[in-house]
């Protein structure tokens, strides 16, 4: 669904990525992983249309949208999810997933239907009255998405999903993002939380100074010397 193609981004002298390449399926979770400053965020940044890169490709369903504006590779079906948070702070949960819905659908009974299936998908009735400055880091988090699937995406883009929240509300989100997977919705995720992030991806690549040193499953990476040098370290034992 989503292929990146020899994507390379410099600023000024300093070389930012080189020859970028993955893919993402339809369906699947693909993590992007790295130490800080890596070029993950920078990766990121160009497939969402942030960021124009200096060479290479991105294709979604085959269409090339390299030179594709943001609003318009959202319209498209990409998603992105930055690590702030991007629910409105003075609305409640309801509010929200309400705003979102009326701008995506054009009759009453969709949006009902909408805002009933998130409520129900996602946990959240115990929340709905609460507004956005009162939730926890995962219930931002998982309002954050519900309201993403008003538009239908066909990629999210998830930046740091696993950030600032408990064990408890990291499985939360794992499960959602299983739920995503099952509705043939591809995720691309980066997060520093490596063991979490590595159990819930069916793949991943690790990038180091711009550059994708390895990518595989797992069991792959884990076993991988130059990702364990770079990376990993002893976490895995």
């Amino acid at each position: 669904m989503l292929k990146v193609k020899q994507i390379s981004k410099s600023i000024k002298d300093k070389k930012i990525l080189s020859q970028i390449n993955f893919k993402v399926d339809q369906g699947e979770i693909y993590g992007l992983l790295g130490p800080n400053g890596a070029g993950k965020t920078t990766t990121f940044y160009i497939i969402a249309g942030l960021v124009k890169s200096e060479k290479g490709n991105i294709y979604l369903l085959d269409k090339d949208i390299s030179n594709l504006p943001m609003h318009k590779r959202s319209k498209l079906g990409i998603k992105y999810l930055p690590q702030e948070p991007s629910v409105f702070q003075g609305l409640t949960v309801h509010e929200n997933l309400m705003g979102l819905a009326e701008l995506s659908f054009d009759n009453k009974k969709d949006i009902k239907e909408f805002i009933e299936i998130s409520i129900e998908e996602f946990g959240l009735s115990e929340i709905l009255n609460l507004k956005g400055r009162q939730l926890s880091g995962g219930q931002r988090r998982k309002v954050e998405i519900a309201r993403t699937l008003a538009a239908k995406p066909k990629l999210i883009l998830m930046d740091e999903p696993f950030a600032g929240i408990d064990p408890i509300a990291i499985e939360d989100i794992k499960n959602v993002l299983k739920k995503l997977a099952i509705k043939n919705i591809g995720v691309l995720i980066t997060d520093h939380n490596v063991r979490e992030t590595l159990e819930i991806c069916n793949q991943a690549a690790i990038i180091n100074n711009g550059k994708i040193i390895a990518n595989g499953n797992k069991d792959e990476l884990i076993k991988n010397e130059l990702v364990k040098k770079v990376y990993l370290g002893n976490m895995y034992r």
